[in-house]
């Protein structure tokens, strides 16, 4: 009941960025809005494409299914359909979706007066997706860069490109993105099981406060963020481990062609061995 008498807030017109009140409307409790119709429209022509090319494909196999991009004789031009061609659509049209439903989460919280935390946050996996599949490609020269669409393909995608430069987790800001994840899983469940120690005081037991929760990690950890701050500190966590995990992909390739073991040798071309060996590296 608590949702549905909040519904006469939520239900207001404007807070639309194009279309007006042409498509600001709701279906059931989902506000549909202009970019609600782009969002179906790519997505459902994105998926129709999908099926399109795994009954053109070898196999129904829904593990083995896979939309491969073109090949890399077509450098960054069209390619036919059949051969990478419907690759580039579906691309597309995930693009497409994906922005789409952001600029909806836009409006949503035109509409409820909130800021704009909600899609920034999303458009962080957004921009990852398009460096995947549009940056990285363009700066090596062809689309065949791009990962295929497939549950099997894309996990072969994902190693062999870790292979092709030795080992991934040498990367630098593989291991920033990396200790960007643990660390936002760390956190949130540290705030997560603090809440539900608070909320869930046992038999008889009363409901703590959030003052009980500053003081449990101020006497843990000698300092608690508050309840406002483990929220940002959170988010700021997430968007990090995305953004790292971009900038992970952008180096390897366009940046960096070798192995990433190698580029850590300048650590042992530091000036301070050749101090404390002698004049010679070890």
């Amino acid at each position: 009941m608590a949702l549905l008498s909040f519904e006469r807030k939520y239900r207001v017109r404007g807070g639309t960025l194009l279309g007006g009140d042409l498509f600001d409307f709701w279906v059931g409790p989902f506000y549909v809005g202009f970019f609600g119709v782009t969002t179906i429209f790519f997505a459902s022509l994105g998926t129709a494409l999908i099926i399109y090319g795994a009954a053109i494909g070898p196999t129904w196999n829904v593990w083995l299914i896979s939309i491969n991009p073109p090949d890399a004789r077509y450098g960054l031009g069209l390619a036919p359909l059949k051969e990478g061609g419907l690759w580039q659509v579906i691309t597309i049209c995930a693009i497409g979706a994906f922005v789409s439903w952001a600029l909806r989460q836009v409006e949503i919280s035109r509409k409820l007066g909130m800021g704009l935390h909600v899609p920034f946050a999303f458009s962080f996996a957004i921009a990852a997706y398009v460096t995947l599949v549009v940056i990285r490609p363009v700066m090596l020269g062809a689309w065949a860069n791009g990962f295929p669409y497939g549950i099997f393909s894309h996990l072969d995608w994902v190693s062999n490109t870790g292979y092709q430069y030795l080992n991934f987790h040498y990367n630098p800001a593989h291991m920033i993105a990396v200790s960007f994840f643990f660390t936002t899983c760390f956190a949130l469940a540290l705030h997560g099981s603090l809440i539900l120690s608070a909320v869930n005081p046992g038999n008889r037991g009363t409901v703590k406060s959030p003052e009980y929760e500053d003081t449990f990690f101020r006497d843990v950890m000698g300092y608690s963020i508050g309840t406002l701050g483990i929220h940002r500190l959170g988010l700021f966590l997430a968007l990090a481990a995305v953004f790292f995990s971009a900038v992970c992909m952008i180096i390897s390739g366009p940046v960096w062609v070798l192995g990433w073991p190698e580029w850590w040798n300048w650590w042992l071309d530091l000036p301070i061995w050749e101090a404390s060996s002698g004049g010679s590296n070890p």
